[in-house]
């Protein structure tokens, strides 16, 4: 029998923790290791298939339409939604991380699904996004969304036209205030925790929906103006609080 004193106990008790953390760091990066992996190689596949198409109907069976109209189509494009591809990443990583862009990106609707879900579900958790427990969240939210939403786009495929065929106007007039619903939902759960944030949110919304900001700005202006405003408030907060 090994008897050990208190200091030994504490220790090994010690040492066990750290092994723990080391354990729980190495799987993370394990973890980060393969979204990357995995991400990339069906992000790649995605971009692959999507040409395989065109460039099939354009030199496989000689429908190319020549390179002029594409290029236009191309830059008219892209002068108004080139920006979002730098803004989207950068604006939504936070919350989503690493395996969740990836999906994220991967199964498109990322405004109007992915982000308000990984959102709704880090509140309902508990977890604070940027966080381990908030990027298994998010990841976790965004592939339940993209299973329901594959299930809904098959039912829609198989019988939306008809069914909306149906609805009344004065209803399917309505159908354009489902994303301004979703982000005031979304909003709405960190202004219930922090009144604050929810007024700065709304102010930063209203002054650039209402000032001369381009179209393709708007969304990373709202967000960015309101993360660093909100971070501002909250180091005066616990600076005042200190002294």
């Amino acid at each position: 029998m090994t008897i050990m004193n208190e200091g030994e106990t504490g220790v090994m008790m010690q040492g066990d923790l750290r092994t723990d953390e080391t354990d729980a760091t190495l799987d993370f990066a394990t973890f980060h290791a393969k979204s990357h992996f995995w991400g990339r190689l069906t992000i790649w596949s995605v971009i692959v298939l999507t040409l395989a198409l065109p460039l099939y109907l354009s030199f496989g069976l000689d429908f190319h339409p020549g390179w002029s109209p594409i290029l236009s189509g191309f830059l008219a494009y892209a002068s108004i939604i080139a920006v979002v591809w730098f803004i989207e990443p950068i604006s939504y990583y936070p919350i989503l991380g690493v395996s969740g862009t990836y999906l994220a990106f991967l199964t498109g609707n990322i405004g109007n699904m992915c982000l308000p879900s990984a959102s709704i579900a880090q509140s309902v958790v508990g977890a604070e996004p940027g966080t381990k427990k908030g990027e298994v969240t998010a990841t976790l939210a965004i592939a339940a969304a993209s299973i329901v939403n594959t299930v809904i786009l098959v039912f829609a495929i198989l019988f939306g036209s008809y069914l909306i065929a149906l609805l009344p106007a004065t209803l399917t007039a309505s159908f354009q205030f489902v994303l301004p619903a979703i982000f005031g939902g979304v909003i709405a759960q960190f202004a219930i925790k922090k009144p604050l944030w929810g007024i700065v949110g709304l102010a930063f919304g209203l002054l650039v929906n209402l000032g001369p900001v381009p179209a393709s700005m708007k969304t990373f202006l709202c967000i960015l103006g309101t993360v660093v405003a909100c971070i501002l408030l909250e180091k005066l907060k616990n600076k005042k609080a200190a002294e």
